[in-house]
């Protein structure tokens, strides 16, 4: 059973219009105020993706697209719509992928309630349906579904996805609009292209699925290494809450580490700021690295051509 193409592509566009919704005026200035710990987190997303990339080549054999769309520490969305563009091992991003994002949701608030530092959430995430706010809400939708639309016309990696979030963030960011999209949508979006990924495990042998969750658990294992040097060095230099460290650096959804913050009583600002740059920053880097290696293993002239890549979400 699988979505058809046009509701698919209406759900990349859905989802990131929500994920620039992130972005405030106050999340930009704290930008600005914590430039060594941003600038420490982009070292560190660097380090993780190649390492943990460089560890599903040597250790598990995976070819090297598929390796740096698993390794990605954040944008499982963008990381599925760009490898189903490249013809990377769907399966097998999604399953490291998949474990990431699960032991983060999970384990980090697990870990910090036993060093006791969890609260308890007061709110619900999303964002209620205001009749008042239909003029910025159709602003939104249309604005960055024009933008979503020629970026993928253009032929932008991720371009539906990636055209409608940087709309979004600039209308968020700058203040121009306020409204985000409501809770109903985003979830639906969300549980909907839960259930695309989903569908890629079809035919999926058990070994094959055992292989591949040693491989997530490994290149998570080697993700948390690098990253808690990184987080480490900024505590002993900078003076900031551990928690604070270590939920800005972590690589999970941004509404559920934002939520988290809140029901910790941390500094929304900082953990914002902090997942907003890496959010973009795996959002614009990685479609040119992974193009860039696309084009690096091409055959020379002469040279049987592998079959062409499906186009995006048509099976």
């Amino acid at each position: 059973m699988l979505i058809p193409t046009p509701l698919m592509r209406a759900l990349l566009v859905l989802i990131g219009m929500s994920i620039g919704a992130v972005v405030t005026p106050e999340t930009l200035q704290g930008i600005a105020a914590y430039p060594l710990s941003i600038a420490g987190l982009i070292v560190a997303m660097i380090c993780i993706s190649f390492g943990a990339a460089a560890y599903l080549r040597l250790v598990h054999g995976w070819d090297t697209i598929t390796a740096y769309l698993a390794a990605a520490p954040g944008g499982l969305s963008q990381v599925m719509a760009l490898g189903t563009e490249l013809n990377a091992d769907l399966r097998a991003i999604a399953i490291v992928q998949t474990v990431r994002v699960a032991i983060v949701a999970v384990g980090l608030p697990a870990g910090l309630s036993m060093l006791g530092f969890v609260g308890h959430a007061t709110r619900s995430i999303g964002g209620p349906f205001n009749p008042a706010q239909i003029g910025d809400l159709a602003i939104l939708v249309v604005a960055s579904t024009a933008a979503a639309i020629i970026a993928y016309r253009i032929r932008f990696p991720g371009g539906l996805m990636f055209g409608a979030m940087l709309t979004s963030a600039v209308l968020h960011g700058s203040g121009l609009i306020h409204a985000v999209m409501p809770w109903w949508v985003v979830n639906t979006a969300m549980i909907a292209f839960g259930a695309v990924t989903g569908a890629r495990f079809a035919n999926t042998s058990l070994r094959l699925l055992l292989h591949f969750i040693g491989a997530a658990f490994g290149s998570f294992a080697v993700a948390v290494a690098i990253a808690a040097v990184f987080a480490a060095g900024l505590v002993s230099i900078l003076s900031l809450p551990i928690a604070e460290v270590m939920i800005a650096f972590a690589p999970g959804a941004v509404d559920a580490m934002m939520l988290l913050a809140l029901a910790l009583h941390l500094d929304p600002v900082y953990v914002g700021a902090h997942h907003l740059v890496r959010i973009f920053f795996i959002s614009l880097t990685m479609p040119l690295v992974a193009r860039r290696h696309a084009r690096q293993l091409k055959l020379p002239d002469g040279a049987p051509k592998p079959p062409l890549p499906r186009p995006p979400f048509e099976d």
